[in-house]
Parts: structure tokens; sequence; C-alpha cells
């Protein structure tokens, strides 16, 4: 792990090997699946996986397909299609679930047929008949599910690796699981380079999978910083992409986990500010930019970032003042109203002073 006189030499935006720069890189776009309280409506055609197995196509993926004991990680929400009770989802609980194919639980048979016909990032609806989930007996414990219920999944396949005699990751050494979330993160690197930023933060996300909170909870010393050296740029890189795909909420998610283990990651304080920024959180923003700056004072990229703001409430309060103003104007100046019985009691005293003045002369 970087310590801080790492970081104070080096700006935030000259990324190193392990992390890309984003800042130029062409806008695209992209959004996660809404979450809906019930399955979504598919138009697409439906295709016969098996019997009890059917698929629609909510978009499409690329690539191949997983072949038998493929290592698969997929995001995925379940619901009862009697009830429409979502009783699983993996987007809100944010861990993707590993799947062996052909070592799947006897549950998943259903959703593991699914998957076999997926490529990467492909996101479908399935349809599995009670016989291929939870049988007649249903769940009761965790997941909550009734006796004999036809399931429906959205799924999304994240990505695969391809067969290693169904080798999951528990099985795997540390150095292993380090060694394959690696090569994860270049390939999306890869991937970026060429402007496919869903595919790029696909294998970031499943890079970031090898690295869970229970196998990192294990890791102390040089093992927890090998991980860190992959985890973290992992989590910055998607952040930058999901900026550009103006993923805001998603993106300070992000850099808040890169945060947690490292509280003074100039880059993870940029990212979120501008996130921030963008969400219209200026103040937050700018304490970011600032705590950013304290680290790499020379950095054009923030003070650019920390001016943008400064004319942002330049012209609010321009914009707030002829607000007002248009709402209570000035004052007007009070006009003086006629009042024609003072004007004839001063001509009565006027006259009066006249004669008076006269009759005094003449006497004189």
């Amino acid at each position: 792990m970087e310590d801080v006189k790492d970081q104070q030499s080096k700006s935030h935006g000259e990324d190193d090997e392990n992390e890309i720069v984003t800042e130029n890189t062409a806008f695209v776009h992209g959004e996660p699946p809404q979450d809906v309280s019930g399955p979504p409506k598919v138009d697409s055609e439906v295709e016969i996986l098996q019997e009890k197995v059917t698929k629609q196509i909510i978009k499409e993926g690329h690539g191949n397909k997983p072949s038998k004991y493929s290592t698969c990680f997929l995001h995925y929400r379940a619901w009862a299609e009697s009830t429409q009770h979502k009783f699983e989802d993996t987007w809100h609980e944010q861990q993707p679930l590993e799947l062996v194919l052909g070592k799947e639980k006897k549950e998943m048979t259903g959703l593991a047929i699914g998957v076999s016909s997926m490529k990467s990032g492909e996101r479908a609806l399935l349809h599995v008949g009670w016989e291929l989930g939870y049988g007649k007996e249903g769940s009761f414990s965790f997941p909550n599910v009734p006796p004999m219920a036809d399931l429906l999944y959205e799924v999304e396949l994240i990505g695969f690796d391809e067969t290693r005699e169904g080798k999951a990751r528990g099985d795997m050494t540390v150095e292993e699981r380090i060694g394959a979330a690696d090569r994860r993160k270049m390939d999306g690197n890869a991937l970026f380079k060429e402007d496919k930023l869903e595919e790029a933060m696909q294998q970031y996300e499943m890079a970031i999978a090898y690295m869970g909170d229970d196998f990192m909870f294990q890791l102390f010393g040089k093992y927890q910083d090998m991980a860190l050296a992959v985890k973290n740029p992992c989590h910055l890189n998607m952040a930058a992409c999901l900026i550009k795909l103006k993923r805001y909420e998603e993106a300070i998610g992000h850099c808040s986990i890169v945060l947690a283990e490292d509280e003074n990651n100039v880059k993870a304080i940029f990212r979120r500010g501008k996130a921030r920024a963008e969400l219209g959180q200026t103040d937050a923003a700018r304490e970011d930019f600032l705590k950013a700056r304290k680290y790499a004072p020379e950095d054009k990229s923030i003070a650019r970032e920390l001016r943008l703001l400064a004319e942002h409430d330049k012209a609010l309060y321009k914009k707030q003042k002829e607000i007002y103003k248009g709402i209570f104007g000035q004052r007007p100046e009070p006009k003086m109203k006629t009042n024609w019985l003072i004007l004839l009691w001063q001509w009565f005293v006027s006259l009066f002073y006249r004669i008076f003045r006269r009759e005094r002369v003449k006497a004189d």
C-alpha cells in the first residue's frame, strides 16, 4: 500500500500501471438495473432452455458462454412467481454470487442452467419451475420460499473464469486468489483503453469478488498489502468509470471503500469530490478537494475543480441576488399628496398678513 509520502509526491492524475486515467475518456451511456418491487417486464422472445427453464434476454452480452465447471460471477434478484415476493437480491447486498457450473446447490439447478446459456454482460429474465428450485417443501428459513413455488430470476452474468476443475475461490490459496484478481484487473484496464467501460467494469467487479470481506479479514502483513494493492485500484477504476457513466452515487460508494482502508488516498478523495460536485453537494465536494490539495498542493486538476466550484458559487449568488431583487424590488420614493385644505389655510394667512402690513404702513 502506498503511504502518505508516496501520495504527496505523485499527482492523483498520474496513475501507475495499476490504475487508469479517465478525465479525457469518451462518455459512455449505461445504467444499472432498476430496483423495482416486482420482476421486470420483458418483451423479448422466450427461449426454452429446458422443460422447466425459459429465458428472455433483457440486455445482450458479448464473447463466449461458460462451460461446465466454469466459475461464474453474477448478480441476481429472485421472486416467487405466485406471490411476487422477492427473497434474494445480490445487487442490494453489493456482493456478487460465485457459482461453479456443475457443482451448484440443488436449489440453484435451474439458475445454473440459465447462467450456462448466457454471455458475459448479458442480463436476462429466467423462469424456473419449482422442481429445479426449492422443490416441493420450499424453504422456511433463509431465504423464505413457499412450497412448490415457480421462480423468477433477473440475472446479470458479470463474467466467468474458464474451467479449472471446478476450483472455487474458497479452495484457492491466497496467492492464487490475488493472482486471479490481478489478471481481471489488467483485463479491465485493457478494455478501458478501448473505451469499453461496461466490459471493463465487469472485469473490475470480478476482481473485487475475489477480494471479498470474508477473505480480507483473514489477511495480515504482506498478504494484506498485496491484496489491497489489487483491490483498491479496482475500486478507484470502477469509480472513474461510474463518473463517466453519470452513476455518481455508486462512484462515491467505491471511493468510500478505499478511504475506509486508506483515508488519505488522494485519488479516492478527488474522485469522490468530483461525484459530489456533479450531485450538487458543493460543500462536501469542496471539503474533499481541499483535503486532496493538502496532500497534492501542486496538482492542477484539484486547483481547476476548486476554481470551478468558486465560479459556480459566484454565479449562484448573482442569480439569487437577481431573483430577490425581482421579488422585493427597490422601495419606491413616496409621492406627496396635495392637501387643498392646508393650501387654502396658507393662502388666508398670507392674505391676512399682507392686509395687516398695509394697514400698519398707512397708520405710520
